[in-house]
């Protein structure tokens, strides 16, 4: 893929982007693998394909410039603004919706935030696009100064730019480096934007996260929901279950599936999309190792398959040890840092990996999606 902001030093977000696209695929695959080496055995599902461009949902825009000209992209070393809205890696939707919400930052005179001197307003804009052409906007500012202008020019917003579902502010005062804070003002009647994944619809609040890959989230759900479907649980529990992409696809009729998220936001968004489908699924807000050490503490019964989808950090030691001593016969991992995958898997013997798969959901980088299925081996007499 061509890309002018690479070739002249603007942006190098991409750092593989000069290698073939085949050649991407075949060293995320060989080094996923060389990473599971000490679990032989694995049976391996062929790799799913991210795309070469224009499939990210999500654009995370650092604005800068001047409140007459600003820029939506990233800052260079000095902290001056690129402009990046004509990324190649942007689903072209999010493309369009560009220079609408330039303009908007005109019209409402907001300065963009100086990082360098921690002066100014508008820190960053956050556009995701769902499969239909909706759009979830957010404004990232250091404060409230410049909410009811925005408000003022909303409906000129919403006239240029139809697609935007819901619109919101988000405050980070902080000084550093911190994409969003923790409070959020939505500014339109709809606060969730609907993306339909599979045959499902799923609620994504302002701050709920979501893979930036929308077709390769898609694919992940069913590759997890075909396993869990093979083996026939009673019980499901997703841990780190986000939105709640793993536990609607791994519903059923007379299963019990819980979900488990320590985002507000995220648990909320879940919640939205079960009773919209009429799934009989629970979801907890809660710390996911917390939450299962508590369940364990008190004697309840350990579901048949766990699902985890942790951050880049994974599940962690503890975590992994309770999975360990657990009684679930099985365990779903879905990895997006393979290094930690194979240190939690050291931590947990008797579950060992007997699929894979690798996912490509980041194209044109060195980072990519793993997901492995645990099965508890036999215990020695």
């Amino acid at each position: 893929m061509d890309c002018h902001h690479y070739a002249r030093g603007e942006c190098r977000s991409c750092t593989w982007l000069p290698r073939p696209y085949d050649e991407q695929l075949s060293e995320k695959e060989r080094a996923c693998r060389a990473l599971l080496a000490p679990w032989p055995g694995i049976a391996w599902e062929p790799v799913v394909e991210g795309g070469l461009g224009g499939f990210r949902n999500k654009a995370k825009l650092v604005v800068g410039g001047t409140p007459e000209a600003p820029t939506l992209g990233i800052l260079d070393p000095e902290g001056r603004g690129v402009d990046l809205r004509d990324c190649a890696l942007h689903d072209p939707r999010l493309v369009a919706a560009a220079d609408p919400l330039a303009e908007l930052v005109v019209r409402a005179r907001i300065a963009p935030y100086d990082v360098v001197r921690r002066r100014g307003e508008l820190k960053h804009l956050l556009v995701t696009v769902a499969p239909d052409g909706g759009l979830l906007v957010r404004f990232v500012l250091r404060s409230e100064e410049a909410v009811t202008r925005i408000r003022k020019h909303l409906p000129w917003l919403l006239g240029r730019l139809p697609e935007a579902r819901v619109v919101s502010v988000n405050l980070q005062p902080d000084p550093k480096a911190v994409l969003e804070g923790p409070r959020e003002i939505v500014l339109t009647d709809a606060t969730s934007l609907r993306v339909r994944v599979n045959d499902l619809d799923l609620h994504l609040l302002p701050q709920s996260f979501f893979q930036t890959n929308t077709r390769v989230a898609a694919a992940l759900y069913r590759q997890v929901a075909e396993w869990v479907d093979e083996i026939a649980p009673a019980s499901v529990w997703d841990l780190y279950g986000g939105v709640g992409g793993f536990a609607l696809h791994v519903a059923a009729p007379g299963r019990r599936v819980v979900g488990v998220e320590v985002s507000g936001a995220a648990t909320e968004s879940a919640r939205r999309s079960a009773a919209d489908h009429g799934l009989a699924v629970e979801v907890v807000a809660a710390d996911a190792t917390t939450w299962v050490a508590d369940a364990v503490a008190a004697g309840e019964p350990v579901a048949d398959l766990v699902v985890v989808n942790p951050p880049r950090r994974g599940i962690g030691a503890r975590l992994a040890s309770l999975l360990e001593e657990s009684g679930a016969g099985h365990v779903v991992y879905s990895s997006c840092n393979a290094v930690t995958l194979a240190r939690d898997l050291e931590a947990m013997p008797s579950l060992r990996p007997v699929r894979g798969r690798v996912l490509d959901m980041f194209p044109h980088t060195a980072h990519y999606e793993a997901v492995v299925l645990l099965e508890r081996a036999a215990r020695e007499r």
